[in-house]
């Protein structure tokens, strides 16, 4: 069996990640502005921009936004997308090699992605892209695993069925450490979802460690997600809530 490399871990999952994954607060923009001096005039690079989730954001902001993205399918949806933003240029690129042009950007943005990339060469192409006063901004949104009892069963779920969740909880934990030693600063943001069963399968499936149809393991979880759902449940809804993750800090 081929072993499927992080650019393409999604490939297969693109419509659900668009639909039915979490969108980032507003407050971020603000953070951005006051933190890490972005104007309408800044130039942003950002790195595995996927479906445009995260780059919607900066683009409603009147900004010049390059999503770099290596994923084929993630950057179609995501061209898709952004179609109606006449600033977004799409770059199939990687965060170790983005091929846009040296000191030529003010800030570099990942959201939810930082965990797949070899830290020294991202870093390296980074400072390379960066001008001499930008930023580097890292997000995640981090899903609550024990703040009720559908997070807790939830998380249970995924430990029980997913094929390599708990490799990717470590690789998420330790990519929070992304700057090292690099001064940097974060904030915490909150953030939710609520779902119908349908909305928290499709995001359930969004997952890269969700067995997918056809793995002896796929029925099974399906079955116990619709327990826990009918479990939980509140006027035909459940609510996944997360801490929006925000680091920030210049690489010079």
């Amino acid at each position: 069996m081929l072993e499927i490399t992080p650019t393409q871990r999604f490939s297969s999952r693109v419509g659900n990640y668009s639909r039915f994954r979490p969108s980032y607060p507003a407050e971020v923009s603000d953070i951005l502005k006051q933190e890490c001096a972005v104007t309408a005039e800044s130039m942003i690079a950002d790195v595995a921009s996927g479906t445009g989730i995260f780059t919607r954001l900066l683009l409603e902001n009147g900004n010049r936004v390059y999503g770099v993205e290596p994923n084929d399918a993630m950057r179609k949806a995501g061209e898709e997308y952004l179609a109606a933003y006449p600033k977004f240029s799409s770059v199939a690129g990687t965060a170790e090699s983005t091929t846009l042009p040296g000191t030529s950007v003010d800030l570099v943005t990942a959201a939810q992605a930082a965990h797949w990339f070899d830290r020294e060469k991202a870093i390296t192409e980074f400072r390379r892209i960066l001008k001499p006063e930008g930023y580097l901004v890292l997000l995640w949104n981090d899903r609550r695993t024990d703040s009720s009892a559908f997070a807790r069963d939830y998380e249970h779920l995924l430990l029980e069925h997913g094929t390599d969740y708990a490799e990717v909880k470590r690789r998420d934990a330790a990519s929070q450490k992304f700057f090292g030693e690099i001064k940097h600063q974060k904030r915490v943001l909150p953030n939710f979802q609520e779902f119908d069963y349908a909305a928290l399968e499709g995001r359930l499936l969004s997952s890269s460690y969700t067995p997918p149809s056809g793995h002896s393991s796929h029925e099974p979880m399906l079955r116990e997600l619709r327990r826990i759902f009918e479990a939980h449940q509140r006027a035909g809804t459940v609510l996944m809530e997360y801490d929006t993750n925000l680091y920030f800090g210049q690489l010079v």
